[in-house]
Parts: structure tokens; sequence; C-alpha cells
């Protein structure tokens, strides 16, 4: 294992690196692999206990229509998270930023899109909410293992939690926070798994406790502004609470009376 990051004498783990043919990889890779088979495993898992409503090829359908709008929005947000990149953009850059707030932005309006075309009426994601917990807490493993390799690093702090991710400097390990929020939404979701929520529900409010997560640590993130000193992470938080305005009006009466 490769170790970097000198810090007063002593070496920080960060990036975790293995060597392939005398080549250095990250594990980020494996994980990324990982997560994707996982997730995918987990959802037929969970389907086999349910009656779904939606027919196999509709199901299908809605999938593709996933993975395309997740294929385009990973890349776009991921893109103007650095707005000077715009200037010399080639398709190389766009096919290698990715960030999963844009795949989730993506995938729900491809899968909205998609459902208008089939014509499919029935809300459709709250089957797909444990996969993806367990898909983005196994991804955030590897995104963690990177350090400063990955730009998913936050700011210098001097709090307990501060953590050096290869460069010398106490961050916030906001991959670690992440994972820790990710298996509290878990649990949250199972202590739901009874409750008397409509259909879609829970997808819709797992989209708005994950994008508010997201809004909120983007603070403490080293991000480059889009418009009015937010990033394009902040604008798409803002986009998901505004399309779930409805339900977030009506949850919140539920909580609160």
């Amino acid at each position: 294992m490769v170790l970097g990051g000198l810090i007063l004498g002593a070496y920080s783990p960060f990036p975790f690196q293995f060597e392939l043919f005398g080549s250095l990889y990250h594990y980020h890779y494996i994980f990324e692999t990982l997560a994707f088979i996982i997730g995918v495993r987990v959802y037929y898992y969970l389907k086999k206990g349910i009656v779904d409503p939606i027919s196999d090829e509709n199901r299908l359908w809605i999938m593709l229509g996933a993975m395309l709008g997740a294929l385009i929005g990973s890349r776009v947000v991921a893109v103007l998270e650095t707005p000077e990149v715009l200037q010399h953009l080639n398709f190389s850059i766009l096919y290698q930023s990715k960030t999963i707030v844009g795949g989730l932005l993506g995938g729900l309006f491809g899968v909205e899109i998609i459902k208008k075309i089939i014509k499919v009426n029935i809300a459709s994601g709250d089957i797909y909410v444990v996969p993806i917990l367990a898909a983005l807490f196994i991804g955030r493993i590897g995104c963690f293992s990177m350090g400063i390799d990955e730009p998913t690093y936050g700011i210098p702090t001097s709090l307990f939690s501060g953590m050096d991710l290869g460069d010398g400097i106490r961050r916030h390990p906001i991959m670690l926070y992440e994972m820790i929020y990710l298996v509290l939404l878990f649990c949250f979701f199972r202590a739901l798994k009874n409750a008397n929520l409509l259909n879609g529900d829970r997808f819709k409010l797992f989209m708005v406790l994950y994008f508010l997560f997201r809004f909120l640590i983007e603070f403490i993130k080293p991000y480059q502004p889009l418009f009015l000193n937010l990033s394009s992470i902040h604008w798409s938080a803002i986009l998901i609470f505004a399309y779930y305005y409805k339900f977030n009006i009506r949850i919140t009466k539920k909580t609160f009376t």
C-alpha cells in the first residue's frame, strides 16, 4: 500500500492505492464497481418480497431512464462545479467529471420523462431507497480512501474530526461525515418501514434529506460559486426542494400537527 502526505514527521495513509503491473490505482474504482453491483443485488432482493404494481417491462424502461438521466446529470452538475472548465470543455473532461448529486438529479428527471412516455402514473421510487443508500455508502468508502485526490475533501479545521487527507493539512473528512449520515438515514428508513406513508413518499423524503445534507455540507468544502455565491451542488439541492415543494409542505404539516 502506498502512503502519502507527510505531516510532522508522520505519514498520512491517504490516498490508499495499490500497484498492478507497475502502475498505481486508487481503490475508488473497485468500490465504485462494488457499489453498483451490490446496489442492484439489494434491489432484486427487496423486490422479491413485494408485489410490484409496475410491470417488469415498464420497470426496465424506468431503470433505463434513470441510468441515462444519471449519466447526463452527473456530468453536467460536475462540470458546473468548476465553471472555468467551460472555457475549454471537451468530451474527455465531460466524461471524467461526475457527481452523485447530478446523478440523482438527472436520474429523477430521466425517470419522470420515461414515465410520461410509457404512460406510467404510479410512484416508482420507494423500492430504490435502500439500494441507493447501500450503493452510496460503499461508493463513499472509495471516495474517502482517495483523500485529496478526490475533490470531495473539506476545508481546513481545528476540530477533533479534522484529518490529514494527504496534503499535511487537517481537513473536514466530508466523505466520512456522509458515510455516518447515510447510516443514520438507513436506520431512519428502517424505522419508517411500517409507517403509513403514501406510495412514493419514502423516495421523496430520501431525496429531500440527502440533498439537504449536501446543501449544508457544501459550505465546509472549498467550492467554486456558480451563481449568487452558491455552487452547482447548492443549486441542484434548491431545485430538488422546489420540485418537491408540495411534498415538503404536506410532510411538514403531518409532522407538526
